[in-house]
């Protein structure tokens, strides 16, 4: 500041005038133990940081590269995933160019007197800007008057997945880059370096996921305001299934093989066979149960793990069945031989009480009362219905009759010891061709 001298009778009175000072602009100081920056001291004569260079002319252009620091959550409930990215924008001034070959950075709150783009995250959930122990932000000003802008932000971006082939399923996500209110006259966006301008991507570990690969593209957005410049960068996430496989997959396969310890166990051993088939359904529910809390914001989808569940569940339960088919098979048998053993068990304990004529007496009525009851059977199973005394209605009762006799006779289990025979085959067998339908599906459709 330069600070005139008035004079007044008996007073000596120094009026310091401030004089406005902006970015670069030095003034002439007359301390000696002031000295001013070289080039800078007309830098920003006449500099308006509410317009935008070439300001009435052609478009800025900008190129923008990224670091990916961290990816540290993927949330499939959320269908978001949160990351932290070091943002580095560069565009050219001709307002600030300087005399000589060198940079300078500036310190980060001389940002508020240039004008910066107005970039922002499409998609972004939440956002902010890292402020240990200052603002995480950087000014670098180069001779030729370009800028470079280097931000470091962490943002919670909306990704949506598609999970009906969980937990085998590619994910792809986009981190996309638009100016807000100036469009495609204004401002241009580029990439620095194309897929280079991408670093950190291909070397993130990731808990559940593994990044397949990654590209850049340069877009547009149309909107009811104007066409605006997007940059997108698009990385697909490949899920790890190894981890599935020991927590899900294999618990429940091996909770189906166990349902079928039951068809080596007789079908008199009522309470182990029960005890095994309740015990895997409802270890398969709980299973099945767990599986889905993880996930409990999107149970609308039917995830390949579902099915697999579904699946185990039902041979399961196919086994609980079929050991009540086979027992009330058995029980039906024993019941129909019951009648027949009754009178001679009945005639054993005649033998013990009464005589040679009463024994025989015994035997022919109940030979009698056997062929009468065998003859009965006959005709009720096998009605002749051609007689000529039968009316039309009474003809077709009888037809239909014979018809459902004979079906119900070729579903009925004549050996009930059959049915576990049978079941250690095609239990097995539909289970693994149902298994590798599954994962021929699941993995190359």
């Amino acid at each position: 500041t330069r600070c005139p001298r008035q004079a007044w009778p008996h007073v000596t009175v120094r009026i310091c005038v401030p004089r406005r000072c902006s970015l670069g602009h030095i003034a002439d100081l007359h301390s000696s133990d002031t000295t001013s920056l070289p080039g800078f001291e007309n830098l920003t004569m006449g500099y308006n940081k509410y317009l935008r260079p070439y300001f009435g002319g052609e478009p800025v252009q900008i190129a923008m590269s990224l670091d990916i620091a961290s990816i540290s959550s993927i949330s499939e409930s959320d269908m978001d995933y949160t990351a932290t990215i070091y943002l580095r924008q560069r565009w050219t001034d001709p307002r600030l160019v300087f005399h000589g070959n060198k940079s300078f950075t500036l310190d980060a709150r001389l940002v508020e007197l240039l004008w910066v783009p107005d970039t922002y995250i499409v998609e972004s959930k939440r956002s902010f800007l890292h402020d240990v122990t200052v603002g995480n932000r950087l000014i670098r000003l180069f001779s030729n008057g370009t800028i470079l802008y280097a931000l470091r932000i962490t943002t919670t971006v909306a990704c949506n997945m598609d999970l009906s082939k969980y937990p085998m399923d590619t994910q792809t996500c986009r981190l996309q880059l638009e100016s807000w209110g100036y469009d495609e006259n204004d401002v241009i966006f580029t990439w620095l370096r194309g897929n280079d301008s991408v670093h950190g991507i291909e070397k993130l570990r990731l808990s559940q996921y593994t990044v397949e690969r990654y590209y850049t593209l340069v877009s547009k957005s149309q909107q009811e305001t104007g066409s605006y410049p997007r940059l997108i960068l698009q990385f697909e996430l490949r899920r790890n299934v190894l981890y599935f496989i020991l927590e899900t997959y294999v618990p429940s396969t091996l909770l189906v093989m166990l349902s079928w310890v039951s068809f080596w166990i007789t079908l008199d051993s009522v309470p182990a066979r029960t005890c095994i088939g309740v015990t895997t359904v409802l270890s398969m529910t709980t299973l099945m149960i767990g599986s889905r809390s993880s996930l409990s914001k999107t149970n609308c989808f039917i995830k390949a793990i579902d099915v697999y569940l579904g699946i185990c569940f039902s041979f399961i339960f196919g086994a609980l069945v079929e050991y009540a088919v086979a027992h009330y098979s058995s029980s039906q048998k024993c019941a129909a031989k019951a009648p027949q053993e009754g009178p001679a068990n009945e005639l054993t304990k005649e033998m013990e009480e009464v005589n040679i004529t009463n024994i025989l007496n015994s035997s022919i009525t109940s030979y009698k009362r056997k062929i009468s009851f065998t003859s009965i059977e006959i005709s009720s199973d096998n009605v002749n219905c051609s007689g000529l005394t039968m009316k039309t209605h009474e003809k077709i009762k009888c037809v239909l009759r014979n018809k459902m006799h004979r079906i119900i006779g070729y579903f009925t289990i004549q050996n009930p010891s059959n049915v576990d025979h049978y079941s250690k085959l095609l239990f097995p067998l539909f289970f693994m061709l149902v298994n590798v339908f599954y994962w021929a599906y699941y993995l190359y459709f």
